[in-house]
């Protein structure tokens, strides 16, 4: 393995951290309930754009974490995610020539099912309650799409990640 291919892939799970750290950072209450879902947009574009090396299998692993992390029901946020990821790489090729308006609609999409997902889970295992505010990390997922793949986008240019 060259320099450069282990530069590569240190900088996508130095990213994959980040996310991971973000999701777990304390905000404000205000601005809790609109927390976009940073790890899994970070794995929409990794999967998306390298689906061969980064997939289901690592989105599992984030989810685990995640989990743990959260101190949450161990394998919800792995199994919403593998199938979120799931569904990307499969419409990969379709998802890499939409506009990035459109590309921000499917995220958007991606991260509701996610959200459903959690929360059919939750209502079998525990009868969590429906909320509206299920939604608001998929709206603000939409606007901040665009800033996630130009970030990631210059990462992945920069260090030559293949």
């Amino acid at each position: 393995m060259s320099l450069q291919a282990a530069n590569g892939r240190i900088a996508v799970w130095l990213t994959l951290f980040v996310g991971l750290l973000s999701q777990i950072m304390p905000l404000p209450t205000i601005v809790e309930a609109w927390r976009p879902d940073w790890l899994l947009m970070i794995l929409i574009y990794w999967s998306i754009a390298l689906p061969h090396r980064y997939n289901i299998l690592t989105a599992w692993l984030m989810g685990l974490s995640l989990d743990i992390l959260l101190g949450a029901t161990l394998g919800v946020r792995s199994l919403a995610m593998s199938l979120v990821i799931y569904i990307a790489i499969l419409h990969c090729q379709r998802l890499r020539n939409f506009p990035k308006w459109q590309q921000s609609l499917v995220v958007m999409l991606l991260i509701a099912i996610y959200h459903l997902i959690i929360y059919w889970v939750e209502f079998v295992m525990d009868g969590a309650k429906f909320h509206t505010d299920l939604f608001l990390p998929a709206l603000s997922g939409l606007a901040f799409w665009p800033w996630i793949f130009w970030i990631l986008r210059r990462v992945r240019r920069h260090y030559k990640v293949r």
